[in-house]
């Protein structure tokens, strides 16, 4: 359920206070350039119940201040940033007020989401070096990494202050090639806005886009449809699972484990373009329901889940692996916490949260046992994809019964009907992907947020290698395996 609130400026600290301490999360946050204000909503969730609680603010389009609440939520600081940088709203009293998304290169006082901001003027010089903190002292050097890296991975710059191999500090640049999504979904149509959703994930962020304009013009979906949704989310994350594991007995160098993980991987993608007809299953998800081509054969999962947990056991076993991830990069669940941490990363250091559970779609997508480990290390990251793998299997073989091939649609909307804004919550193989809409009157896209779970957990990396050692920075790196381009949406 949903509800909006309607709050001034002044009021919104205290508001964002109290719905924390109530257990609330902040999902997003999202500016808004109406006729005649710059409106922001705030979004908190919690759930079980699936609970949503939207507060609004609307502030002067020629001044456009709001009380910061970086003291009170650290997404929310990071949030902040983000809205000053692409929009012009200043956060009052942020305690670190400097760029988050536009490089310094990017001109001075140009907001490209405000609507006057016109096509991107010449980028002209730097207006100064990144202010990277500089860890001075006996024996200290610096290790710059990136941004450019070998490899197909997107742009990031890490910069180590090492003393021998020991880490000192991370601080890790991104943002590097923004895309302007949200600008690129203004004024599509609902059906040309789905290839961009698919294109930052091809199953959460669709699924979560499509809630979101569900939600907003009234649309009913039937059973059958939002469990062949849920069966796709969890196709979704078994490929991705499978490479990661397999990856991560890489970095500590089982090579052979690896081949075998990527060999699933390949006989999954190949399954998912028989289910429907993309290996990445972009087309499952449409406006209004599903569309799968086939269904695997119960037998082809009880092979895969065979190998994977044979490629788990040997690494579990293999006396290497296993120191090698044992105690590596802890993220304590206090940091996790209060972070704001999201998906495995979260689950592996304590904490419970899922989507699937929190704000179900469906009765039938939850999964019976959701899988959670407290040691915060990257073995612990390692065991919450071998488990979720495994509980993705029993939830797939699960809804095969509940779904149909061909296009599974429910009702046209009536136009103009709904309530012409949509949120999306969903449960990503990385984590809780979160998407708000809101509709013109032309029921085109007016306005498009979406919230890769990376966002939230790329600030935890530099937490969890302080006092470890620069060969474990790999390894570190894909226990999180965050995403560069979600982040920079």
């Amino acid at each position: 359920m949903r509800t909006v609130h309607n709050v001034h400026a002044a009021e919104l600290p205290k508001r964002a206070e109290t719905l924390l301490r109530d257990g609330h999360r902040l999902a997003l946050v999202a500016a808004h350039h109406d006729a005649d204000a710059v409106r922001l909503v705030h979004l908190f969730v919690s759930g079980p119940p699936d609970t949503r609680i939207e507060l609004h603010v609307r502030l002067d389009p020629a001044r456009p201040e709001v009380p910061s609440l970086a003291d009170l939520s650290f997404p929310a600081g990071r949030f902040e940033r983000e809205m000053h940088d692409l929009h012009g709203v200043v956060p009052l009293d942020h305690p670190l007020p400097r760029r988050l998304v536009r490089h310094f290169h990017w001109p001075k006082g140009w907001y490209p989401m405000h609507p006057d901001a016109g096509d991107p003027p010449d980028f002209g010089e730097q207006e100064g070096p990144y202010p990277f903190l500089e860890v001075t002292g006996d024996g200290v050097y610096e290790i710059p990494v990136g941004p450019v890296h070998a490899g197909l991975i997107e742009p990031g710059h890490f910069r180590f202050s090492v003393v021998g191999e020991t880490i000192l500090k991370l601080k890790a640049r991104l943002w590097f090639v923004h895309k302007g999504i949200e600008k690129l979904f203004q004024g599509r149509s609902v059906a040309a806005g789905l290839p961009l959703a698919e294109r930052i994930s091809a199953v959460g962020h669709a699924l979560a886009y499509c809630l979101a304009i569900e939600e907003a013009t009234g649309t009913t979906v039937p059973e059958q449809a939002q469990c062949a949704r849920a069966l796709l989310l969890e196709l979704e994350r078994l490929h991705n699972h499978v490479a990661d594991l397999g990856m991560l007995c890489n970095d500590v160098g089982h090579g052979i484990l690896n081949a075998h993980a990527q060999r699933v991987r390949e006989q999954l993608l190949r399954l998912n373009n028989t289910v429907t007809g993309h290996r990445l299953l972009r087309g499952g998800v449409v406006p209004g329901g599903s569309a799968l081509h086939s269904l695997p054969s119960p037998a082809q999962w009880e092979a895969i889940g065979d190998d994977i947990r044979e490629i788990v056991r040997l690494a579990l076993g293999h006396s290497t692996v296993h120191d090698r991830f044992t105690g590596t990069a802890i993220l304590h669940a206090e940091a996790a916490h209060d972070i704001g941490c999201l998906g495995y990363v979260a689950r592996a250091s304590g904490l419970s949260s899922d989507a699937r559970i929190a704000h179900p779609f469906t009765l039938y997508g939850r999964p019976a046992h959701v899988p959670v480990h407290t040691s915060g290390d990257v073995l612990a990251r390692f065991l919450i994809r071998a488990e979720e793998f495994d509980a993705s299997l029993a939830l797939i073989q699960d809804l095969t019964d509940r779904v149909a091939t061909g296009a599974v649609l429910g009702p046209s909307p009536v136009p103009g009907g709904g309530p012409r804004s949509g949120v999306g919550i969903v449960e990503g193989w990385r984590g809780t992907i979160t998407t708000r809409v809101e509709l013109a009157a032309d029921g085109s896209l007016a306005r498009v947020k979406p919230v890769d779970p990376s966002f939230f957990n790329w600030p935890a990396l530099p937490v969890v290698l302080n006092d470890t050692i620069v060969p474990d920075f790999p390894l570190t790196n894909k226990s999180f395996n965050l995403s560069y381009a979600g982040n920079d949406l």
